[in-house]
């Protein structure tokens, strides 16, 4: 990857699409799921080749508990099933994982292992951010609540009491599935990020793809405000 222009350190992906994958592919919606899954597991596989220090991903907003009883279920047993499988990994490529949004409120199997997670994978060089039961809006409520208790509430007061506290500036927002909207994810954090909005479908989402938006993202001008 070039080393000229802006490097992108911190990316946030809207990973959108794979009920339309499946149904494109006459498929059960839990396969698009499934095939998602796969799409993250590269993802991060790829990450030491990039400039990412920070990659958040949009698993698990807050609206999703509307969906249908058995399409909840069916993606809390695949983020069991990707904790348990991928956690060595994890592990074994030096990433961190950092949890955002109000998962704590999980079934308490789920939160047990996250915690698990966190702990053994708390020394990583690269962070892998997972949004669950997550919300902007109610981020940024919860971060100003906190930010009144301890003084006056300023930018900074209310950004170190966000999820992402800690974390590098988001640099660039991606959406799949050719939607073009923040569907209420990192809000606040998006303020001066770049965005980038593509037709592939998640499940279709590859290393490759990453490349090429990273790339897209060196040749961009960052005027934060200024002309």
């Amino acid at each position: 990857m070039t080393s000229e222009g802006p490097q992108a350190r911190h990316v946030a992906i809207i990973m959108d699409g794979n009920g339309r994958w499946a149904k494109r592919k006459h498929l059960p919606r839990v396969m698009g799921h499934r095939k998602g899954v796969e799409a993250v597991r590269e993802l991060v596989r790829s990450l030491k080749d990039t400039s990412i220090e920070c990659l958040t991903l949009y698993a698990f907003s807050s609206e999703n508990w509307k969906r249908p009883d058995e399409e909840v279920d069916d993606l809390m047993n695949l983020m069991r099933k990707f904790i348990k499988s991928d956690l060595p990994e994890f592990i074994a490529n030096d990433v961190r994982l950092h949890i955002i949004g109000d998962w704590q409120s999980l079934a308490p199997d789920i939160v047990e292992m996250l915690e698990d997670a966190l702990e053994q994978t708390a020394s990583g060089s690269r962070t892998l951010a997972v949004a669950l039961n997550y919300g902007a809006q109610a981020e940024i409520v919860q971060a100003a609540q906190r930010a009144a208790e301890q003084g006056p509430i300023t930018e900074d007061s209310l950004a170190a009491n966000l999820y992402t506290a800690g974390l590098p500036p988001l640099d660039l927002l991606i959406r799949t599935s050719g939607e073009v909207r923040l569907s209420n994810f990192l809000l606040w954090q998006a303020a001066y990020a770049e965005m980038l909005f593509t037709d592939v479908l998640w499940p279709d989402f590859t290393p490759e793809h990453l490349r090429q938006a990273l790339e897209d993202f060196t040749n961009r001008e960052r005027r934060f405000g200024g002309r």
